[in-house]
């Protein structure tokens, strides 16, 4: 085992001022470890100087590698790119910021000398979390382990280890609007967990803002559940019930026996009413089918996942 390499894999996006002490800190510590390292540094087209610190730091370390996509398409495919260029028997995905400690690195590896194909960094919410970051994230984790197929596991990262096994496999999708975690889960590979509290941002801001994460979360259930396309089926057949009862309710009140209740309801309001009821439902459901078709279309146009620009050795001039 000692004799294996491992890659570990860094998307970047503007972390100029995290670049120097990430670097620092995990090369600090996989020196301390038997096994051989390769680092892969994912430039997710960033617009300050993350790309010249990276090379200013790497200058002389041919275990070191930049890769730069032309734009920015985003954190999964940033680490997709990161995955297919990994050589390791094994990778780590690490985020930039040093909320994945890379002191955990050595626990990581241990699990995986134990027979893990895959091990998974869960995060656990400290006091300095806000109370709406817990209530969401724990509603959005009970919400999709009880509609997805896939067996999720609660507060997951995207900090974990995957064998060659699991990345040869990983290689092999081609979705384009893609969850890494939810695919690396979806494999079934047995999966190991290290629990850890993520430590303040070092500098700068998360560049996650809520919005992404929003459509984080259609994407994640959009990719791992039919529930949406079910739940329009519902709507539908509940409302059908429900408005074929409620005009048997009203042909028999008003034109069988004569008004009794004095409710005076005109043909006309309640074919109004129905209709924009109707009218909404319809529109909900067609928001539903339009999420897949969108994913059907980003299938179907059949684009590369990534662009890389250039790819340096750190010890490249």
């Amino acid at each position: 085992m000692e004799s294996k390499m491992i890659s570990i894999v860094i998307p970047i996006y503007n972390e100029a001022p995290n670049v120097a002490p990430l670097y620092q800190t995990v090369k600090s510590i996989i020196k301390k470890l038997p096994q051989k390292f390769e680092l892969i540094f994912v430039d997710d087209g960033s617009s300050d100087d993350s790309v010249k610190n990276l090379r200013r730091l790497t200058k002389r370390d041919k275990n070191a590698k930049i890769v730069e996509l032309a734009r920015n398409f985003g954190k999964e495919i940033a680490v997709t790119a990161g995955l297919h260029t990994a050589k390791g028997d094994a990778a780590i995905i690490m985020d930039a910021d040093l909320q994945h400690p890379p002191e955990l690195l050595p626990e990581f590896l241990e699990e995986w000398k134990r027979g893990a194909d895959i091990v998974v960094g869960v995060k656990q919410y400290g006091n300095s979390e806000s109370w709406f970051k817990k209530f969401s994230s724990g509603t959005f984790y009970k919400l999709l382990s009880r509609v997805s197929s896939t067996k999720i596991t609660p507060h997951a990262s995207d900090f974990r280890l995957i064998n060659r096994k699991v990345i040869d496999t990983f290689k092999t999708f081609t979705e384009r609007n893609r969850i890494t975690r939810g695919l690396i889960d979806w494999t079934g590979f047995d999966r190991r967990y290290v629990y850890f509290e993520a430590p303040p941002r070092l500098h700068g801001e998360a560049t996650y803002s809520y919005r992404k994460l929003f459509g984080l979360a259609m994407n994640s259930f959009t990719a791992h559940s039919m529930m949406p396309l079910k739940l329009a089926s519902w709507l539908g057949w509940i409302i059908l019930i429900i408005s074929t009862f409620l005009g048997i309710f009203t042909v028999t009140e008003r034109f069988i026996l004569g008004d009794p209740m004095k409710l005076h309801i005109t043909g006309t309001a309640l074919l109004a009413i129905m209709l924009l009821f109707l009218v909404g439902v319809v529109l909900i459901c067609l928001g539903f089918v339009a999420m897949y078709i969108a994913r059907i279309h980003e299938e179907v146009i059949n684009r590369p996942l990534y662009i890389v620009k250039r790819e340096r050795n750190g010890d490249d001039s």
